[in-house]
């Protein structure tokens, strides 16, 4: 994805886009000219919020969409004396992001291997899931100066650490996961799924149980308790960074604009930005019961809302969205006609086939209902109230779902991946991509790559799904990197 981006920002000309672009306050020497060459393309978009972030801090109002914990990472990194002394800040930041976007993405899949080890209990299904990650269609967000990367790690090991019963642990992941996306508050749903659920079924165990009222009211409240303070925990570091906006944008003025460089003082009333400590009219948000500056700014700055995007001239980015979409409704439809009665019952009922050990394994068992569940929300809540190009990341980042549900229908339906042989059964040639036998036993080999090493003998099915992680990876860094519009 590195090398990519270079050479295709190299070639193709920037798109003059109408998006934040802060000016440059020094000329950049020779090795600044060459990061910029190298791995600018990482630094597009949204990414010039975190660099900008990074740099100089919550300067402008709307840099507050964008939550402190990556940012704060970069200047850590940065700072961290590994780069020649002679870069500028930002030459230091687009290096820490490409070095510590790329750890994170190699993390983040192991991670999301194990949690699928854990819930589908199908390893091979875990290991291609994990490799369609490394392929995944929201990759360009995950190598570029974005939080992505970093999120889905802290989701998917929090995750991981729930299934394998280390609570506080997961706590911890969930709430440093709400530090870098607002979107990672909607994880403590995990939390009370999974108390709830362990108390459901330790009711259905006897009727004896329910003989012992006070004993039950005390579990009732320690129930209620433990989630209500894993649940804060969750929500305190967003809590407190609204609390930071709030006394940085709506306390009095500190005469910041003697110390803010002129030219980003310029930027500021040429396009109407908000500076922090400038005095004047307090802003809409500060007068609110809950001041929250993150729904303002989604609502004031780019009109985020409820059905909002629902107009003609949207209809391109509708389809930049259609595939996901797809794909998250279709995993959806298939789990809830799979198992009717588990979702019906919100899989609070203790099944037979729990009790007697044989539960269904793999994407349509019966441990991967919440996470469907969660899915399905992040997939309603971003066609209906986002932007909805946007879907592909959010989702790319944010849920297992939409790795193991094509590594599912890879494993189900693709004939390639039955065959213990090195030979096609339709061809009779060697197959292309399987490593050779050592002393009588085949050693693992990359399930993707054998797969787009024999494109032809595939079926209409495993073309769609490698296409589409294909294409979105390979258009995303031809197009993200150049200014141009994307997902």
């Amino acid at each position: 994805s590195l090398v990519f981006q270079a050479v295709f920002n190299l070639l193709i000309p920037d798109h003059s886009a109408d998006a934040f672009s802060p000016p440059r306050l020094a000329p950049p020497g020779p090795w600044d000219a060459l990061v910029e060459r190298l791995l600018g393309g990482l630094g597009r978009w949204d990414a010039e919020h975190f660099l900008f972030i990074a740099e100089r801090g919550y300067l402008f109002e709307h840099n507050c969409a964008f939550l402190p914990l990556f940012p704060l990472s970069l200047r850590a990194l940065a700072g961290a004396g590994l780069w020649p002394p002679q870069l500028q800040p930002r030459s230091r930041l687009l290096l820490s992001a490409a070095l510590l976007n790329s750890l994170l993405s190699v993390l983040a899949a192991a991670a999301l291997y194990g949690l699928g080890r854990a819930v589908l209990r199908r390893r091979g299904e875990a290991f291609l899931a994990a490799l369609l990650f490394s392929l995944s269609p929201a990759n360009v967000f995950m190598a570029a100066a974005y939080s992505e990367s970093l999120f889905a790690f802290l989701a998917f090991s929090a995750m991981w650490q729930l299934e394998k019963g280390q609570s506080w642990l997961s706590a911890l992941l969930f709430s440093l996961a709400a530090g870098a996306r607002a979107n990672g508050l909607i994880n403590a749903g995990f939390f009370l799924y999974s108390r709830g659920k362990r108390f459901a079924l330790q009711l259905q165990v006897g009727s004896a149980s329910l003989r012992k009222l006070p004993v039950l009211w005390k579990q009732v409240l320690t129930l209620v308790f433990s989630a209500a303070l894993t649940c804060a925990g969750i929500f305190l570091p967003f809590a407190l960074f609204q609390y930071y906006a709030y006394v940085r944008f709506c306390g009095p003025g500190t005469a910041l604009d003697e110390t803010v460089p002129k030219p980003l003082l310029q930027l500021a009333r040429d396009k109407g930005y908000r500076v922090a400590g400038m005095g004047g009219a307090k802003p809409p948000w500060c007068s609110q019961r809950f001041p929250v500056v993150y729904s303002y700014i989604q609502d004031a700055y780019w009109n985020v809302g409820f059905l909002r995007y629902f107009e003609l001239r949207q209809i391109p980015n509708f389809l930049l969205a259609l595939p996901v979409t797809l794909l998250g409704s279709w995993a959806a439809w298939t789990y809830v006609s799979t198992n009717p009665r588990h979702c019906l019952t919100l899989g609070l009922e203790r099944s037979k086939s729990e009790e007697t050990g044989k539960a269904r394994d793999g994407f349509c068992g019966t441990a991967a209902f919440v996470y469907v569940v969660h899915a399905t929300a992040l997939l309603a809540f971003g066609f209906s109230c986002m932007h909805v190009q946007v879907l592909t990341r959010f989702l790319g980042s944010s849920s297992p779902v939409l790795y193991w549900f094509p590594a599912h229908l890879l494993q189900e339906h693709e004939p390639l991946l039955w065959s213990t042989g090195t030979d096609s059964p339709s061809s009779g040639k060697p197959l292309l991509g399987i490593s050779p036998s050592s002393c009588g036993k085949r050693t693992p080999d990359n399930l993707v790559l054998r797969l787009l090493l024999n494109w032809r003998l595939i079926t209409p099915l495993s073309k769609s799904i490698l296409g589409f992680f294909l294409c979105y990876w390979l258009l995303g860094l031809i197009l993200h990197c150049n200014f141009f519009p994307w997902t």
